[in-house]
């Protein structure tokens, strides 16, 4: 129906997350409607984020500087950790202007049946970020869905031996959602209410 590249470019959109189709028709006829210099700066975009956005050393956030700008900042309590599942939770837990302290991002959740284990994420960065000691506060902040409290309490029984306090946010967030779409007065909220992990 398509000609060729028109195909190829509706079939790169269509693998994006969330875009279907239709979704994915309607982005390709618009960058096909861009000015030539609109359209290379979408391509400089693309190409510059590809080649300067790097992960954090620390953190393991995404950045373009090492440490990240969290990391760097000396006015934030490096003392307690917040563990998110992806980068876009750091930004989702920023708005909240309720957390002053440094995070480690997991990039994912412990799921046997997706064939994700432990291995898979980023959990020996932060078992080294707390064997360096300093560290008062481990929260867990991963999503609540089956896979997240698996991942958190897996965590918390390799933090253990630590001494570190474990906290979980509260459960003001709905089960099965995601941090990244939900209201920053429920996200503070749940914050302001995590709890210990006791095993």
């Amino acid at each position: 129906m398509y000609a060729p590249p028109i195909a190829n470019l509706i079939d790169t959109f269509a693998r994006m997350p969330g875009i279907g189709r239709k979704s994915a028709a309607r982005l390709a006829f618009h960058v096909m409607a861009l000015s030539e210099k609109d359209a290379e700066s979408l391509i400089a975009a693309i190409r510059d984020v590809k080649e300067n956005i790097r992960l954090c050393e620390v953190c393991q956030s995404y950045t373009d500087a090492q440490p990240c700008r969290i990391c760097g900042d000396t006015k934030r309590n490096q003392n307690v950790i917040c563990v998110v599942e992806s980068p876009k939770d750091v930004e989702a837990m920023e708005k909240t202007h309720e957390f002053f302290g440094v995070y480690h991002v997991l990039h994912g959740a412990i799921s046997p049946i997706d064939g994700i284990g432990p291995d898979d994420i980023k959990v020996k960065g932060l078992l080294s970020r707390v064997a360096e000691g300093g560290a008062e506060e481990v929260i867990m902040a991963t999503n609540p869905s089956v896979e997240g409290e698996a991942t958190a309490l897996y965590i918390a029984k390799l933090l253990k031996p630590f001494g570190v306090k474990i906290t979980r946010i509260a459960h003001g967030i709905p089960v099965g959602g995601d941090l990244e779409f939900t209201d920053e007065i429920t996200l503070a909220r749940a914050m302001d209410g995590r709890r210990e992990i006791t095993l």
